[in-house]
């Protein structure tokens, strides 16, 4: 590739909020994604909604330090959306959120961007299905689907996917050959699947490839994932050996387990939690973005 990859990751934003530090920390899939693509040596732009707060002042502040271009995030009415999160022996366990502003459909803006990307990242926590079509006919699409292995959405998001991941940790390898094998199958051109400590592998159209974990002692594993996908998919974009890529991915994402926050940039927690719902609930009561045809 004869300029550096150009990745626009589209979607889900928020402020991780520490409630024993007394800290937030910017993150979401799509924030941390752009950011450890960009630490990898790829161009990358985010396009979301935060809110006139601190907290979206800080994601904004975050992002621009890091290289990422901000044109498209946008500032919304209301509350930043926002995660509660605590550590358990460097684990990290959420708690509950409150997804605010977040999920937002493309406006005809972001739609015109896509093609000047090398690739657009979103994922299962982004909310944006429906528009998959319309990314995967403006460039590759990267998507993660996290902990989500049903075989339906697998269906759903694969034929769109140039790179589709899964987190597996505690999977047997056997298990996480044939997930990602059937996403293969479904149409993605490439599968990864993260193990946590079990390592990862990534399977494309020149077979199956494995890499260990790196041992660290982790003080917080959140953004290893995200760290991992990115890149993934940087290597992928850049042609590099699947091997080397993976080998670099898990050095990367060791790297981050050694920091608290995905990416850094702490600040005092400055988030009123009184609509924090459950996991349970967010997943039960989200509503997709915007259909194409009602955006």
């Amino acid at each position: 590739m004869p300029h550096p990859a150009r990745i626009l990751a589209f979607g889900d934003n928020v402020v991780d909020c520490y409630r024993d530090r007394n800290l937030m920390f910017p993150g979401g899939n799509c924030v941390n994604h752009a950011v450890f693509a960009r630490r990898a040596g790829a161009e990358t732009a985010y396009a979301g909604a935060v809110c006139d707060d601190d907290a979206g002042r800080l994601i904004r502040a975050a992002l621009a330090e890091e290289g990422v271009d901000v044109s498209s995030l946008r500032i919304e009415p209301g509350q930043t959306a926002y995660c509660v999160i605590e550590t358990q022996d460097g684990d990290r366990v959420f708690v509950g959120a409150n997804l605010g502003p977040s999920i937002i459909a493309p406006s005809p803006a972001d739609l015109s961007r896509l093609s000047q990307f090398d690739a657009v990242h979103t994922g299962r926590s982004s909310h944006v299905d429906a528009w998959l079509p319309r990314f995967a006919a403006a460039t590759k699409v990267s998507y993660d689907l996290a902990t989500v292995h049903d075989p339906e959405r697998i269906a759903k998001v694969a034929p769109y996917s140039f790179l589709i991941a899964f987190s597996a940790g505690g999977m047997s390898r056997r298990e996480a050959l044939s997930l990602a094998q059937r996403a293969r199958t479904a149409g993605a051109r490439w599968s990864l699947v993260t193990r946590g400590t079990d390592g990862a592998l990534l399977a494309g159209e020149t077979g199956v490839f494995e890499a260990p974990a790196k041992t660290v002692e982790a003080i917080d594993t959140l953004g290893a994932g995200d760290t991992y996908i990115a890149n993934v998919l940087v290597g992928l974009l850049d042609d590099r050996p699947p091997g080397a890529i993976l080998e670099n991915a898990a050095e990367a994402a060791a790297r981050t387990c050694l920091m608290r926050g995905a990416f850094g940039h702490q600040a005092p927690m400055s988030v009123d939690l009184s609509d924090m719902m459950s996991l349970d609930e967010i997943y039960r009561t989200t509503r997709p973005a915007k259909m194409p045809a009602e955006a």
